[in-house]
């Protein structure tokens, strides 16, 4: 899928650090998979996203083993859509959405109950063609616990504030902001819709800019780019209003 913000173009690599207790596992757009991210606190670990599939999940956990680095206590989904979620059977931990994610994701499980979905995704997706070649099921399940409006997590010296936001993108938006390290994970909330022709709306854009600019962060993490400065997305989206 053609992104709002195109970023660099992925390796195959493993773990990058992006502040002291923030790592990242980089976006592959060959197949469109999106960044991985991985936040460690004193006590407890948080994933960022459930990825693509099973073979992600794997990939994602074996580049942490080659850190030393556990397996996520949580799993915290940011939005849906199938590159975020179709892992979520596999990973360790407790998951975490939002409520309408959650809808959304039984919708998926309904449609897949027809054999012939997965036929029908390769068919109108290519990324999703080369990550589940060979592939014949799904496995579509729902996050463990759902929230509303927003909650924190205590990971130990390190808070995970999970909050759902006004996106362009995706109703069902969640993103999250580790104070301590001044990072604010975004997903794909800046794109466009494309599960609507592509539309951007322009007033939900303007609302998600303007949550961007209260929170006192340095780096602002999209799903399918390298993370940015704060000030070098604020610049990039206002060209956009």
């Amino acid at each position: 899928a053609k992104r709002t913000i195109a970023g660099k173009m992925g390796q195959k690599m493993g773990l990058k650090n992006l502040t002291k207790n923030i790592y990242f596992l980089p976006h592959e757009p060959e197949v469109d998979r999106p960044m991985l991210a991985y936040v460690k606190g004193d006590k407890f670990s948080l994933a960022v996203d459930a990825g693509y599939s099973k073979k992600h999940v794997q990939d994602f956990y074996r580049a942490l083993r080659s850190c030393d680095l556990k397996e996520p206590d949580f799993t915290v989904i940011t939005h849906w859509h199938y590159d975020h979620t179709f892992g979520l059977h596999d990973i360790s931990g407790v998951s975490i959405a939002h409520q309408k994610t959650n809808l959304f994701l039984r919708e998926q499980q309904d449609r897949a109950n027809d054999k012939k979905y997965i036929d029908i995704l390769k068919k109108d997706d290519t990324h999703f063609a080369k990550e589940y070649a060979g592939e014949n099921e799904l496995n579509i399940v729902i996050a463990d616990i759902e929230y509303v409006e927003k909650m924190t997590l205590n990971l130990g010296n390190i808070t995970a504030h999970i909050f759902h936001t006004v996106s362009p993108h995706s109703e069902d938006t969640t993103c999250i902001y580790i104070p301590e390290e001044k990072v604010l994970f975004l997903g794909d909330s800046t794109s466009e819709d494309f599960f609507n022709g592509g539309y951007m709306d322009k007033r939900k854009l303007q609302h998600l800019i303007e949550r961007i600019y209260s929170i006192d962060c340095d780096y602002c993490v999209l799903s399918h780019c390298e993370p940015l400065k704060k000030n070098e997305l604020l610049a990039y989206l206002n060209t956009l209003k």
